[in-house]
């Protein structure tokens, strides 16, 4: 009963002593909600580490994903060096024209 007052806020309250059944009752009461609290924020911390590790999960499978595609990025520039290497250098401007070709005049008549 002292421990109830003291949760409630009573401090120092005089407590008339309980026959032993409204004891036992008040105990059992008390152990009751106890248990019932524990259980709670016992699945409250299960929750809350299950959420953290799917967040570390699904970063570790971005962090993944990110190398992966950087690996790929130099991959395909090592290939496209090495393909301009094989290409041919340009020869003058009059190798290839910069514009379409223009249509030949017709004589006016």
């Amino acid at each position: 009963m002292r421990a109830k007052m003291r949760l409630m806020g009573f401090r120092g309250a005089a407590v008339k002593p309980l026959n032993e059944e409204a004891a036992a009752e008040l105990g059992a009461e008390l152990l009751g909600e106890a248990i019932v609290f524990g259980v709670g924020g016992l699945c409250l911390y299960l929750e809350y580490s299950r959420q953290g590790g799917q967040a570390r999960r699904r970063e570790e499978e971005q962090a993944a994903a990110l190398r992966d595609l950087g690996e790929q990025l130099e991959r395909l520039r090592g290939e496209m060096e090495a393909l301009a290497a094989r290409l041919p250098p340009p020869h003058g401007p009059s190798h290839a024209p910069d514009g379409p070709n223009p249509a030949p005049h017709a004589p006016n008549h």
